[in-house]
């Protein structure tokens, strides 16, 4: 997460004394990521992170930390928020909302093999299942609407080809959703953003571990099935070609439907919702890099990985197993 808000050794120190976190020994910025200003916070007390929200209003920030505090009392390894001595997890830094969390452990898999898959794909269906009776509710905002919204600013950007790709898949998927069979796919909430910086792994007794999904803060209700094609799209793929690679998406569902079985309707749609996770990427990367934000350490990611993964999908349907 690229650093926007430059924050103060001493304000962040009355910040985690203030938690009962003990005294900061240490603050630097994190670097990875796009969206909030993120710092690794060490205290006499232990590892936390210390996040500004840079776009998101406040009034929408208590569904994501009280939707990470529902999975955290469900066995989700996530990052718990840290609340004050009035129980308030919403906190003001630098003069931005902010929240301070847990630092998960372990360290990210960036060349997963089909064993990490499953271990997302089980995880991730269990979030899905756990999500089912938090009380909160808030819209997917990354969702079908904000990409009929940003697709305007992007296209004076593009090329004839790259233009004429991103309105017809827009077009598409606004039928699909708007379709019965679009319609009738189970909803909830989900992380939309569950790419292989947001998950970490420990090696235990030789063996990569799962133990902890993070940055929660593009969740919302929406389409279930649409988390599971995010995923697919990155832990599952090919980056260098945007094909899927067979062995390791069919470990990733196996294990997901071991939790949560997919419907017919599900199976049958999952080859489009490849394509609108696809488009989401690739919408936000093509904003990011042509209508750029100033950030100390901000270093946008290409947008050509997510259209090839696009041009992919449209071109060679993925089906999961029957």
């Amino acid at each position: 997460m690229a650093v926007y808000t430059p924050v103060g050794f001493d304000e962040a120190d009355r910040l985690v004394r203030r938690l009962g976190l003990g005294a900061l020994t240490d603050l630097h910025g994190i670097r990875s990521g796009i969206e909030n200003t993120n710092y690794y916070a060490t205290t006499v007390r232990g590892q936390w992170v210390l996040t500004l929200f840079e776009r998101l209003p406040r009034e929408q920030l208590p569904y994501y930390l009280r939707l990470m505090e529902h999975l955290a009392r469900h066995g989700i390894p996530v990052p718990a928020p840290q609340a004050d001595e009035a129980g308030e997890i919403l906190h003001t830094v630098a003069a931005k909302p902010a929240a301070v969390v847990t630092r998960l452990p372990g360290s990210h898999r960036l060349a997963p093999d089909a064993a990490h898959c499953a271990q997302v794909g089980a995880m991730l269906a269990r979030v899905h299942v756990a999500g089912a009776d938090f009380a909160l509710q808030q819209p997917h905002l990354r969702g079908l609407s904000w990409w009929q919204q940003v697709a305007p600013e992007v296209l004076p950007h593009l090329r004839p080809a790259q233009a004429g790709l991103l309105q017809s898949e827009l077009g598409f998927q606004a039928a699909l959703a708007a379709s019965p069979a679009g319609q009738a796919l189970p909803r909830g909430h989900i992380h939309a953003d569950l790419f292989r910086d947001n998950v970490m792994f420990d090696a235990t007794a030789g063996e990569d571990r799962l133990c902890g999904f993070f940055d929660f803060y593009f969740a919302g209700v929406d389409v279930l099935l649409f988390d599971v094609a995010v995923c697919l799209n990155d832990w599952c793929c090919d980056l260098d070609s945007g094909r899927l690679e067979d062995d390791r998406a069919r470990a990733f569902m196996a294990a997901y439907e071991t939790v949560r079985p997919l419907d017919g309707g599900e199976r049958r749609a999952l080859p489009a919702l490849l394509r609108a996770a696809a488009l989401r990427f690739w919408l936000s990367r093509l904003w990011d890099w042509h209508l750029p934000r100033d950030a100390a350490l901000l270093q946008p990611k290409d947008p050509a990985q997510f259209e090839r993964i696009l041009r992919e999908r449209i071109s060679n349907p993925w089906h999961p197993a029957p």
